[in-house]
């Protein structure tokens, strides 16, 4: 080992022994102080006033509207964040403003910092590929639906809901079946097909998106939204292609690796097996993919976050590294790979340009949680 060759080089070998029993045993390595699990233990403290963030006209009201189409959700739905918010006053006055739109985030929200701010974002879209109905020659990637056989753990006796799975020809709860066994018929009979696709490498990129649209070679449109997952792991491919030295660190954009996958389709299939989760879809009507919240995201306006730390339905401000980002977000949604404080994924929409900003979109950022005006002085009481 280099470091100690060159110890040796410099003492002679007695010496060298000599200091080795001489020497105070090493410390007890320190405990790794667990991981935050909601805002409250990762920290929450008062931000900067909104008026000083200059929030722009445009901007403020695709973020109103969005808070608007979230409100009966956010007043509705249990909060996991440990955030004590009363978002009534809010939702009540959004769709009456009339007003500066930034004006009205000033007049009934405050600012918080969680965890020090300090942010990580991504960028997400709703994906468009060639994908029919009805099977038809050269589509032949199955578009599944929920399974009957996918259930939850019936013996967990947990905090929170049991993991997924199914129960085996022994009646035992077993894993459910992960990305390769899927791909290879492990489905059949215990799925809806709601589509076919034409392309994996698309199909799998769909999946990590969570909703997108199947366009038909006579134009029509299915659009399908997220109604499930395996309970596999997720494994983020471009961290395995990084660590078997295809890419340097900063180097595997999403497109970079579209474009690898399809210039080696020897190696693609392993590659992308790496990943064990499975997304179950499901027939979406209306005129946006549905985020968790249940409500359409849009573009520019929505964004995934960890609902632990973040209520969805909350506005989030974002000053990222990459400006493209900057501005004001509404938490719609959630993601597998959207884990802790302050890691959001941006929503970009669909087509070419939504798809190239999304997939590029990888930046240190500061964030800032909106709460109701009042709701930190209250938690601090």
């Amino acid at each position: 080992m280099k470091g100690a060759g060159q110890l040796v080089r410099v003492a002679p070998l007695l010496s060298v022994m000599a200091l080795a029993a001489c020497a105070a045993p090493p410390p007890e390595a320190l405990p790794t102080p667990p991981e935050p699990t909601s805002a409250i233990e990762a920290g929450l403290m008062p931000g900067p006033e909104i008026a000083a963030l200059n929030i722009a006209p445009g901007i403020a009201e695709r973020a109103r509207k969005s808070f608007i189409e979230s409100c009966p959700k956010l007043l509705s739905r249990n909060d996991r964040s440990g955030i004590e918010a009363y978002w009534t006053p809010a939702c009540e006055a959004a769709p009456l403003w009339a007003g500066d739109p930034a004006g009205f985030f000033a007049a009934y929200f405050e600012t918080a910092v969680v965890g020090g701010g300090g942010g990580f974002i991504t960028g997400y879209f709703e994906p468009q590929l060639a994908g029919v109905r009805d099977r038809e020659p050269g589509y032949d990637v199955p578009v599944y639906g929920l399974p009957t056989d996918l259930v939850r753990d019936p013996g967990y006796s947990g905090e929170g809901r049991g993991p997924l799975g199914r129960i085996d020809e022994n009646g035992s709860f077993v894993p459910y079946y992960e990305r390769s066994e899927i791909e290879a018929g492990a489905l059949d009979g215990s799925a809806p097909i709601i589509g076919w696709a034409q392309d994996p490498v698309d199909f799998f990129f769909l999946q990590i998106q969570g909703s997108g649209q199947l366009i038909a070679p006579d134009g029509s449109v299915v659009r399908i939204g997220y109604a499930g997952q395996n309970g596999r792991e997720y494994v983020a491919i471009g961290k395995v292609l990084r660590e078997r030295g295809v890419f340097a660190p900063g180097e595997a954009t999403m497109q970079k690796i579209v474009d690898w996958l399809r210039a080696n389709p020897a190696q693609a299939k392993d590659i992308m097996d790496q990943n064990r989760s499975w997304v179950f879809f499901r027939e979406l009507a209306g005129d946006g993919p549905l985020g968790a919240l249940e409500v359409p995201v849009r573009p520019r306006a929505s964004v995934a976050a960890d609902p632990r730390f973040v209520p969805l339905g909350a506005p989030v401000w974002i000053d990222a590294a990459s400006d493209i980002a900057d501005g004001l977000w509404i938490a719609q949604d959630t993601g597998g790979a959207i884990k802790g404080a302050n890691r959001f994924d941006t929503f970009w929409g669909a087509g070419a340009e939504a798809k190239e900003i999304a997939g590029g979109m990888s930046s240190d950022a500061r964030v800032l949680i909106f709460l109701p005006r009042g709701t930190l002085a209250r938690m601090a009481r």
